[in-house]
């Protein structure tokens, strides 16, 4: 049974929540009036797939709210009845905290609202959700901590931390072939292979995926080597050999991961989504490739920004790489302030979080922009996503004003000069002049036009000769004993 059969008579299934009354700004396929669809596809966007699903809600879909319920308050209660409580405030401290958390996981994950992702299931992104929530709360703590006491709280975290940490200097010899070193004349080619040439790779596969335009990701990739190349009086680590900008990181990882991301995308938008219960296979291979196939998307939207069909998507998408920019800046930058080596675990963690909640805040910030509605409000995640990036950068900004506030070189300056002033400049073009511009031809194409009409309407009415049928005109009165002429 079609999805839009199973809307028609009562909704999606519970469990597997489909996101309705999101509607398609640009046109519908055959002709369709927007915003509109007949027989089985009402209700599904031009850019959205079609999905087949026999409706099967099994134990693995239900709700287990007073199952959750029960276990937390069996946890509670063995704790405080039948475990002795240590002795040590920090260890007691460390564990309340932990359990605070723990609590609010189970009750966001049991109760909070859906977002548009329900594979592998719709619990799994409440709990990044929640996950969210206790992130910006952390950091909103960093926030209002001195610069000092900030970075020592992070030894109740991690005793390794909380020690200053020389940043590595990327660049120095920038010879590809070093004829001076016999043994190993590409010795620095050889150096900069190291575990972040696959994490580039992969970051960039994950952030096609989220995106899904090659566009856009193209443009965030060169722009942030740029802002590399910007600021490396800033960040040690940001000075890089040029082969390394451009031929490592923007044509061979970022580039290759953005390919295979594409065919990724072209995959997921061909599939087929038929869906059927587990039980209802009746071979074990279909059990398995069932099973598989859990971890794929429920559906599929293909992603058309179209930046240039209005200001306010032209705005949107632009704000779009602000924040993508701004996200890959404060992993260098938060590394930097609260003396976290570049390897420590609790950076990797924050990448694997953004690579969760990032999928679903740009597709909330797509359904968001696709949405004729003027006030649909904006996704949970996608709020959520915005409000840690900026306190990130606050983080940043109060811990070490001095480093964020180096001025630029002169050159460096004027080039982002230049490219602010012609991105301006083609924003006034596009969307304030060129429809000036094409309005006045317009309408000067309608007078010449009205002028023409109204010229060959005279032309026809002077040569015109009244015949025995044609009714005598106003500027012709009849006149008695006045031949009519031959």
């Amino acid at each position: 049974m079609r999805r839009g059969e199973r809307r028609g008579a009562g909704g999606p299934r519970p469990g597997s929540p489909v996101p309705s009354g999101k509607a398609s700004l640009e046109e519908p396929p055959d002709g369709a009036p927007a915003g509109r669809a007949s027989g089985q596809d009402a209700g599904r966007r031009s850019t959205e797939s079609e999905v087949y699903d026999d409706g099967t809600n099994t134990f693995f879909w239900r709700a287990h709210t007073l199952t959750v319920l029960f276990i937390l308050t069996c946890v509670l209660g063995y704790v405080t009845l039948l475990e002795e409580t240590p002795r040590d405030t920090a260890y007691n401290t460390k564990r309340g905290i932990v359990a605070s958390i723990l609590v609010f996981l189970c009750f966001g994950v049991t109760q909070a609202k859906d977002g548009p992702f329900s594979r592998p299931h719709p619990a799994y992104w409440r709990f990044w959700l929640c996950v969210s929530v206790v992130y910006e709360l952390f950091l909103i703590f960093i926030l209002f901590q001195t610069v000092q006491d900030g970075r020592q709280f992070l030894k109740y975290v991690d005793p390794r931390l909380g020690v200053p940490l020389p940043e590595r200097d990327y660049g120095g010899n920038c010879l590809i072939y070093d004829a001076d070193n016999a043994s190993d004349p590409f010795h620095n080619v050889w150096d900069k292979l190291d575990g972040f040439v696959p994490a580039h790779f992969l970051g960039w596969y994950l952030k096609t995926l989220m995106i899904r335009d090659w566009w856009m990701c193209t443009i965030v990739s060169v722009m942030f080597e740029f802002l590399e190349y910007s600021l490396e009086h800033q960040l040690p680590n940001f000075s890089e050999c040029w082969w390394d900008h451009w031929i490592m990181d923007v044509l061979v990882c970022n580039g290759l991961g953005i390919y295979c991301g594409m065919k990724t995308l072209e995959w997921l938008s061909l599939k087929t989504y038929k869906w059927q219960g587990l039980w209802n296979i009746p071979t074990y291979k279909g059990k398995m490739k069932r099973i598989a196939f859990q971890f794929t998307p429920y559906s599929w939207v293909r992603f058309e920004w179209k930046p240039a069909s209005s200001l306010r998507r032209w705005l949107a998408v632009c704000g779009i790489i602000l924040v993508f920019l701004l996200a890959e800046l404060n992993t260098f930058y938060l590394k930097f302030v609260l003396w976290m080596p570049p390897e420590h675990y609790l950076v990797l963690l924050r990448l694997v979080f953004f690579v969760n909640v990032g999928g679903v805040a740009m597709r909330e910030i797509y359904d968001f922009m696709d949405d004729p509605k003027p006030h649909k409000k904006l996704g949970q995640q996608a709020w959520l996503v915005a409000a840690i990036t900026v306190t990130e950068l606050l983080i940043v900004a109060k811990y070490d004003p001095h480093t964020l506030t180096l001025s630029l070189p002169f050159y460096i300056s004027q080039c982002w000069t230049l490219g602010s002033v012609l991105v301006l400049t083609w924003t006034v073009w596009r969307f304030f002049l060129r429809d000036i511009t094409l309005r006045y031809k317009e309408t000067r194409r309608q007078k010449q036009q009205s002028r023409g009409d109204q010229g060959r309407a005279m032309g026809d009415t002077d040569g015109h000769l009244p015949g025995p049928e044609d009714p005598p005109g106003p500027a012709e009165p009849e006149r008695e004993g006045v031949p009519a002429p031959n």
